[in-house]
């Protein structure tokens, strides 16, 4: 859900995961979704837009492994209420070429040449963003998967300004922005230099086969771990 002031959205995300720090997120935060491999990073990222889509807010992805349709498709079903017309995704498995696309459904899609594409998901994303205004969603999320494959096509610095520059962006749209990546994957220094770009975190890690959570820098402490 999102409550709009005059000024600004302000995201309640605690339907799916119940932490205080996570009742008042403003629009234009960055959040990272960090933990390790398979510990449902994606799957929480998009818990987080079809939260959103059920309460009519646009929705937008940007996936670099699966593939446009299953990704909205799977934001659809989670999100019964949630229309076509208001959901989008930037495909970054493409053919080399840049182009955007209404599918049969009502959804928006924009391909993309590979995850390292950097100006063409920006300009999907531009695009995205524009079709889901016209369509009447004037405040939405937004979730990138996985920043760790577009780490493997180019450098972070590269990463970490890309992601700084998407704030400044949701920021004007009204959004609130998802980003996942796989803290396993990476040497400390990327993880410490990719950080730098985002409001908050939430961590995730698999405690004695349980999936457990917490949630730093959006409000005072960190918060303890809890399960989800």
């Amino acid at each position: 859900m999102s409550r709009s002031s005059d000024t600004e959205a302000v995201y309640d995300l605690t339907d799916v995961l119940e932490f205080d720090a996570l009742e008042s997120v403003r629009s234009g935060s960055n959040i990272l979704v960090s933990g390790p491999a398979m510990s449902g990073k994606e799957d929480l990222a998009l818990s987080l837009l079809a939260d959103g889509a059920s309460d009519g807010q646009g929705t937008l992805a940007v996936t670099t492994g699966d593939s446009a349709m299953n990704v909205i498709d799977d934001v659809l079903e989670r999100a019964p209420d949630g229309g076509p017309s208001t959901v989008s995704a930037v495909d970054c498995r493409g053919d080399g070429s840049r182009r955007g696309e209404a599918t049969e459904s009502g959804s928006y899609v924009y391909h993309v040449s590979s995850p390292g594409d950097l100006t063409g998901i920006g300009i999907g994303i531009t695009e995205c963003l524009e079709y889901l205004h016209n369509n009447g969603a004037d405040s939405g999320r937004f979730a990138l998967t996985s920043l760790s494959t577009m780490l493997t096509y180019t450098d972070r610095k590269a990463v970490f300004k890309f992601c700084h520059v998407l704030s400044s962006r949701f920021d004007s749209a009204g959004y609130l922005g998802v980003f996942t990546i796989d803290s396993s994957a990476h040497d400390d220094q990327t993880l410490q230099v990719i950080k730098q770009a985002f409001d908050g975190m939430i961590e995730i890690r698999d405690n004695d086969s349980r999936r457990e959570a917490r949630v730093l820098g959006l409000a005072g402490q960190p918060s303890d771990w809890r399960e989800f």
